[in-house]
């Protein structure tokens, strides 16, 4: 079956256009969702903007903060403001001009629009000021201690103004930012073509004329395609398929430690699905926690590549609660804890995104069967998966959350109680609490304690049964040059090349 499916894939691929020294073909796993980065919900949605859209800042492989459309950036004492100063001469690619009303905008945009993804992200901020063309002051209900990492992911994208409220609701359709490749167009389910924009500041360190991104979600037929020189450069190459890969001399292969998870996300109160046990109980999802095995997982799906997990920063982050550890399996307890609920034989859907990387995990989480617990699969195309989990048709979801290098933004977007992203509608006053005390601190010891609390709140609740955390793996042809992981998983053209 796979190599049927390869042929076919690469065949499709064909029909886009051979190989051109002029365009960058790159392999994604999914299609993205909205290209509206206000509304943008899916990590592969990320990789398109990292060409597209400047943000006010961005991180460099040490997760370091680096300036982007601003230069420079202070905090005010008491931690109640920001002033950004903003890169001279930047124009959107419909060459309106990049300032400081353009920031003020596209933050006010975002704190206002009703289907913004990014309200609960800098939801800290009271008003943003354009002080001058060059410069923004951000004003702040409290202190915020998140907001410049906020701004290093889609909530510092900066949009122009103009094409927004020429397009309204349709601006995800046809985006107007100010990165080095502009949008030129999108057939759904295939491909994204981009333009390198003319005017753009650091022009010169961009090569290729045209990057064409294309949804592949079979692992198989993305690699085989890589193999047959269809595409120059692919994401979540599987770790076993790096034996195969490293034996070919037209192919090479980098790696970076990453910053995202996996794991089972349960509808808890988000309509009529929330009324089964693993909505209602939370020792029955400790059940299923203690009915699982993360290193045969890891070991099977991903030669064991990536790190086991239970929390939502990895075992060597700072803020990783190292007196909670990554349990090992234990049918035994599993059942105890079913009888303790007094539930007998639960069962529940997992929605899995179509990947076959998925799909195998999955199938190894059904032998949770064997402490009584049965999970069934629905195999679902992943933008479709979102959105029945935002509209909580599902017991649970088999979902993955690309990391951000603040804590804060890998748990209050996604539980906090009123959050945008909180699919499964999990609510406790008490982590909330302890969320808002941590994002109102900068000090890094003091924000520890409050995330070894939190950390102590989703172990025992379970919300989310974090899995593993992945390790990114991009297979690309000998050819190129220049290319450099970074840990958030997200493909930067930047400086790539042919080698001549």
């Amino acid at each position: 079956m796979r190599l049927a499916a390869s042929v076919i894939g690469v065949g499709l691929i064909a029909l886009v256009g051979g190989a051109s020294a002029q365009t960058l073909r790159i392999g994604l796993q999914e299609d993205p969702d909205t290209l509206d980065g206000a509304k943008n919900w899916s990590f592969v949605g990320r990789q398109i903007f990292a060409t597209m859209c400047d943000k006010l800042v961005d991180i460099a492989p040490d997760q370091s903060f680096v300036p982007m459309i601003a230069t420079e950036w202070s905090t005010a004492a008491d931690g109640r403001s920001m002033v950004f100063k903003l890169r001279p001469g930047m124009k959107f690619h419909d060459g309106e001009p990049v300032d400081a009303a353009a920031v003020k905008y596209s933050l006010d945009r975002a704190l206002t629009l009703p289907d913004s993804r990014r309200k609960t992200e800098i939801s800290a901020i009271s008003r943003v000021e354009a002080v001058d063309p060059e410069t923004v002051r951000i004003e702040l209900s409290l202190p915020f201690s998140p907001l410049l990492a906020q701004f290093a992911d889609r909530a510092g994208i900066i949009i122009a103004p103009k094409a927004a409220e020429q397009l309204g609701d349709q601006f995800g359709a046809k985006p107007v930012c100010a990165g080095p490749y502009k949008f030129v167009e999108r057939v759904i389910q295939d491909r994204i073509v981009l333009e390198k924009f003319a005017d753009y500041w650091d022009k010169d360190r961009y090569s290729f004329e045209r990057v064409t991104y294309l949804a592949i979600p079979d692992t198989g037929v993305r690699f085989a395609n890589l193999q047959s020189g269809q595409l120059d450069l692919i994401e979540r190459l599987l770790p076993t398929d790096l034996d195969a890969l490293k034996k070919n001399p037209r192919l090479a292969s980098t790696s970076i430690t990453g910053i995202a998870y996996q794991g089972i996300t349960f509808n808890i109160a988000n309509g009529e699905m929330a009324n089964g046990p693993f909505a209602k109980d939370k020792r029955v999802r400790a059940a299923l926690d203690a009915a699982l095995d993360r290193n045969i997982l890891n070991e099977i799906v991903y030669a064991g590549q990536y790190a086991v997990g239970n929390q939502p920063q990895t075992p060597e982050n700072y803020f990783y609660n190292k007196a909670l550890p990554v349990p090992g399996r234990d049918v035994a307890k599993a059942k105890a804890l079913l009888k303790e609920a007094g539930v007998v034989n639960p069962r529940f859907t997992m929605l899995v995104p179509n990947s076959n990387d998925n799909a195998q995990a999955a199938e190894i989480i059904q032998s949770a069967k064997e402490a009584g617990i049965e999970v069934k699969l629905q195999t679902v195309e992943f933008i479709t998966m979102l959105q029945q989990a935002k509209d909580g048709k599902m017991d649970a979801d088999f979902v993955g959350w690309s990391g951000r290098i603040d804590p804060d933004a890998n748990i209050h977007t996604l539980l906090s109680c009123k959050a945008p992203g909180n699919d499964g509608h999990y609510c406790n006053p008490e982590m909330d609490r302890l969320l808002e005390a941590a994002r109102a601190t900068s000090d890094r010891a003091e924000r520890k304690k409050f995330y070894d609390q939190i950390a102590q709140i989703l172990v025992d609740e379970k919300p989310i049964i974090y899995l593993w955390h992945a390790k990114w793996f991009y297979g690309f042809t000998s050819k190129l040059d220049g290319f450099v992981p970074y840990p958030d998983g997200l493909i930067r053209v930047r400086g790539v090349r042919y080698k001549s």
